[in-house]
């Protein structure tokens, strides 16, 4: 089994890239499990979301404590969550930020890839210029960073979910995919 954590704020589309990738991933024959953890439910306040995959039923209902990944929406957060809590060594960590961070002792001990998801989804007109919606850049940098789900998987579940500017959405995960830098372990 492997468990992803999702870090986002409220209005970043957090839970609905964890649906997406979990929706992707059942497309790809997987079994999954996906739930949020919400705090204080407001746009800007920080949100979790979860996502179990595996090739036979998952039995477990509980939080995820060790996760094998972690997905980070905003870079902001990393002064404020500890978003390598539990994280399993080598793990992979995705960052939403236009370059890598300068500081990369947060990251020491698991692998690191980051993508401007920010920037793409405001390439492609995708929530506002103050607040764009990245979820779906961030699931296509996903699949590129652990080679699955493969990304028609992603572009049927964006099809299905994401009646708004879809064709964008898609062109959004697409970009991410092919732009995410896979910086990788990190000493």
């Amino acid at each position: 089994m492997q468990e992803i954590r999702f870090h986002g704020r409220g209005g970043q589309g957090t839970v609905v890239a964890s649906i997406l990738l979990a929706k992707a991933f059942f497309r790809a024959g997987y079994y999954v499990q996906t739930f949020p953890v919400f705090g204080v439910e407001r746009r800007g306040a920080p949100v979790e979301a979860y996502l179990r995959l595996d090739s036979q039923k998952i039995l477990l209902r509980c939080n995820v404590y060790t996760p094998d990944h972690a997905v980070v929406q905003d870079a902001k957060l990393l002064g404020s969550v500890d978003v390598t809590a539990g994280l399993k060594p080598g793990g992979w960590i995705l960052l939403n930020a236009a370059e890598q961070p300068a500081d990369l002792d947060t990251f020491c001990g698991f692998q690191l890839a980051c993508v401007d998801a920010t920037g793409i989804a405001k390439e492609y007109h995708l929530g506002t210029r103050t607040h764009p919606i990245i979820n779906t850049a961030m699931v296509g940098a996903f699949a590129r960073m652990l080679a699955m789900p493969p990304l028609v998987a992603i572009a049927e579940a964006i099809r299905e979910d994401i009646p708004i500017k879809p064709e964008q959405n898609l062109l959004a995960s697409q970009a991410a995919y092919e732009n995410v830098q896979l910086i990788g372990l990190v000493h």
